[in-house]
């Protein structure tokens, strides 16, 4: 009985995902340009995991089944592949190239993803301070500032405004502890560290809502509060909201 509930409640959790879900393999919706790059080698490393499991799981069925033992069998050991040259150089040098082959998909998107233009359409200078956020932004000469409060629920956070379809650089900052600033939806997040000017900068699709973000690094007392949303809005709305909010505190 135990197992057969742990069955049904598998077989209900797998049919709970879209088929959408699962050919992001379990990753939200991507929000930026950056965050398509993230899911090609996410994918590319499960499709990579899955046929690698194959061929062993394959190789071990192969070998229990017709290689076992049989009981009162005078049957012979089957050929040993000890010392077999080709062999050993066959799994010295398959695993060297799939390293390499992981290692350079790698390294060519953290490159891309970790590009600078120089010329963002938009700064974002981000403090995450013991327990909670203050986004300042920069747009066409004119500055807004949001300073949040430790939440219970992201919406309840400080909120940060973005325009659709821009460059946004952040440009990240702590006076205390190391925080981490993470958007799930952009499939990325970077420490924010005392002393250290860490940045990144995105691409934003058009594709408009309201989306969690929180830090990821343990930070102390009310570090699960430390909540906040990012909200995407057509330009029209972004610059709205720059025109009236430009120099409130």
């Amino acid at each position: 009985m135990p197992r057969a509930a742990a069955l049904a409640l598998l077989l209900v959790s797998l049919t709970a995902c879209s088929a959408e879900e699962w050919s992001r393999g379990g990753l939200p919706e991507g929000v930026t340009k950056q965050s398509e790059s993230v899911q090609s080698l996410w994918n590319g490393s499960w499709i990579a995991a899955l046929a690698t499991g194959v061929v062993v799981w394959g190789l071990i069925l192969w070998s229990v089944a017709f290689h076992r033992k049989k009981k009162n069998s005078s049957e012979e050991l089957p050929p040993q592949v000890r010392y077999n040259l080709p062999i050993e150089i066959l799994y010295t040098v398959v695993p060297i190239i799939m390293v390499g082959v992981f290692f350079f998909f790698t390294a060519r998107d953290q490159n891309y993803i970790n590009t600078l233009s120089g010329k963002p359409d938009v700064k974002v200078k981000v403090e995450g301070f013991q327990w909670s956020w203050r986004f300042t932004t920069e747009y066409n000469g004119k500055t807004v500032q949001v300073v949040g409060l430790p939440a219970a629920d992201y919406t309840k956070g400080p909120e940060l405004m973005l325009p659709v379809g821009k460059n946004v650089e952040f440009d990240l900052h702590s006076p205390d502890v190391i925080h981490s600033f993470w958007v799930p939806a952009f499939h990325f997040k970077r420490d924010v560290i005392p002393g250290v000017n860490n940045k990144f900068e995105v691409q934003t699709l058009n594709k408009t809502g309201v989306y969690a973000g929180r830090c990821a690094e343990l930070c102390g007392v009310d570090h699960s509060r430390m909540l906040f949303s990012v909200k995407l809005v057509p330009q029209a709305e972004f610059d709205q909201y720059i025109a009236s909010q430009a120099g409130a505190q």
